[in-house]
């Protein structure tokens, strides 16, 4: 069966006995989900509903995709969002015209912080990039000051690099 992801994969992660095993299992899990698979909507929704049912303590995940100068909302999971971000503005816009991860403790002491969800207080973003030409950015937000740090860069920034090749960008 085409996309023949083992759902098990998903209950393990959210099992699993440390956050570090969780994280280790979770670039194969993407892998996995989006094998066999070609449709780039399709690819990017089911990574966020993975990132978002798998990341501990978030409260959204997903995808902004570069038109033009400008980030548009992509497939994810959580409640709804800004629809347009310019390149500069914000965390994700930030990050997306620094062209790398992008940490945010407290998104309220961010200059420009532009507030979808009132209890967002913490931000990653990891900008999609294919040879240095910017496709777009991986947003992850949590209800809790601090939330990030180096293991969640490393596991996003991985999973980025598995999405990379599983998704026809020119498609969307």
């Amino acid at each position: 069966m085409r996309g023949s992801y083992r759902i098990a994969a998903v209950f393990e992660l959210k099992s699993s006995s440390s956050v570090e095993e969780a994280y280790r299992q979770l670039p194969a899990s993407l892998e996995s989900l989006l094998e066999g698979e070609t449709d780039a909507l399709a690819n990017l929704a089911n990574a966020a509903a993975l990132l978002y049912g798998s990341l501990p303590h978030i409260n959204w995940a997903g995808f902004y995709l570069l038109r033009g100068e400008t980030l548009v909302l992509g497939p994810f999971q959580g409640k709804p969002a800004c629809v347009r971000i310019e390149l500069g503005r914000g965390v994700c816009g930030t990050a997306a015209a620094r062209r790398e991860t992008l940490i945010v403790p407290d998104v309220l002491a961010f200059p420009g912080h532009i507030a979808c969800d009132a209890a967002s207080r913490s931000e990653i973003v990891v900008p999609i990039l294919d040879g240095g030409a910017l496709l777009g950015v991986l947003d992850v937000d949590a209800p809790e000051k601090n939330r990030f740090g180096e293991a969640d860069r490393a596991v996003l920034e991985e999973c980025v690099r598995v999405l990379l090749p599983r998704v026809d960008w020119k498609a969307l």
